[in-house]
């Protein structure tokens, strides 16, 4: 793969924030190129890390047409974690996931780990290792993204997956999905760093405008999530940047070391999040006798554009807000940041005169949970657990 060259960077206490990468050309051979404005990475280092690699797929009464052609655009060295909190009752719509999987796998046999995020044996498995944030008051698994993002995490965890790779099922470019997961493997093979984070921006998000696609650089939610991290970003550097394009990515993956460290969020608030995360945790006052390991964060513009489903303008307003308010419950917030935020979301009326926006709840790191007791708890107890392909370690 042909990459843009990362030149400028942004340091942020042991953050290093990369760029945006464009993608030159998706596939090329071990030549090298000879340009220090141009980074080739060899197919076949690309194609052995993607065996290291855990692709998660959360995701919750999906249309089937679309995880269908998500499932068949990972590559197949890619082992598939399906974590589904679609409806059980009737219609189920979680027996028909699981039989278009079961059909899936016995035409590719492709390895797969699926379960349902409100399997009882689940709940079992995180009340017994001690992570009870997960659970509700009466003991189920919580709703959200973000929960199954960290269910997904630990299966990953189980079979050794070095690698994690998240990607959302109502993708309706097959080809775009092969895409993001070769972007992944390239971002890691650029890293220095055991603790890395590759982020996509998409680069276009096609809209249907009078009987036409619209070819749309940013979209709505992420243009006003960028700015205002920049602006946080620009409150302690001093310096006024854009360097950050990634705010809202769906599409992001990360190392399995960063992914067990981190705390995730829930709701739309989940991508962003993590950078308010690492932002927090950063060591910005360079105190020495902080040591912390450098974590990595490449940003990489794809070269397919990204169509998924649409869920209208209030789903858009939710996103805004919830995004925004994990900058401004940040402890890095400044008041006068505080007050651009309450007045970006009262001007789009999203939120009222005099009220804040609600702070998400979030999942502490996953780090302490024995995984293989926790896995273990979960094989013997899970009624929905599946487990397509003898278990063997990655």
């Amino acid at each position: 793969m042909l990459l843009e060259t990362s030149i400028y960077k942004e340091i942020f206490g042991n953050l290093v924030f990369h760029e945006v990468q464009k993608v030159l050309k998706i596939d090329t051979e071990t030549a090298s190129v000879k340009s220090s404005l141009v980074q080739n990475i060899p197919r076949e280092e690309i194609y052995n890390l993607l065996g290291e690699m855990a692709v998660i797929i959360p995701l919750k009464d999906e249309k089937l047409q679309l995880l269908d052609g998500v499932l068949k655009a990972i590559p197949h060295k890619c082992p598939l974690i399906i974590v589904s909190g679609s409806r059980r009752e009737s219609p189920d719509h979680f027996k028909l996931e699981v039989d278009l999987v079961k059909h899936f796998y016995s035409l590719t046999r492709t390895k797969i780990i699926m379960i349902h995020q409100k399997d009882a044996g689940l709940s079992e498995a995180f009340e017994k290792s001690g992570y009870n944030h997960i659970l509700t008051k009466e003991g189920n698994v919580r709703d959200g993204k973000g929960e199954g993002m960290v269910i997904g995490t630990l299966l990953a965890k189980a079979i050794g997956a070095k690698f994690i790779g998240f990607i959302d099922a109502d993708n309706y470019i097959p080809g775009s999905v092969n895409e993001y997961v070769k972007n992944y493997a390239a971002g890691f093979l650029m890293s220095e760093s055991e603790n890395t984070m590759v982020r996509l921006s998409w680069r276009h998000k096609p809209k249907v405008r009078k009987w036409r696609l619209y070819f749309r650089k940013w979209g709505r939610v992420s243009e006003i999530t960028n700015r205002f991290f920049n602006l946080l970003i620009a409150e302690y550097t001093g310096f006024e940047t854009n360097i950050i394009v990634t705010g809202n990515a769906g599409e992001h993956a990360m190392s399995t070391s960063l992914a067990s460290s981190i705390e995730f969020s829930t709701g739309y608030s989940v991508e962003p999040y993590q950078i308010v995360f690492l932002l927090e945790q950063a060591n910005i006052n360079n105190n020495k006798k902080i040591k912390k390991e450098p974590v990595e964060i490449f940003q990489i513009e794809t070269l397919n554009p990204h169509i998924h489903e649409e869920k209208g303008d209030e789903h858009l307003g939710e996103m805004i807000k919830m995004s925004l308010s994990t900058i401004y419950h940040s402890k890095l917030c400044s008041p006068s940041l505080k007050k651009q935020i309450l007045k970006e979301l009262q001007a789009r009326k999203i939120l009222e005169e005099g009220k804040e926006p609600e702070k998400p709840y979030n999942l502490p790191p996953i780090n302490k949970i024995k995984t293989d007791e926790w896995f273990k708890n979960l094989e013997n107890n899970s009624e929905t657990l599946l487990i397509l392909e003898p278990y063997i370690e990655i």
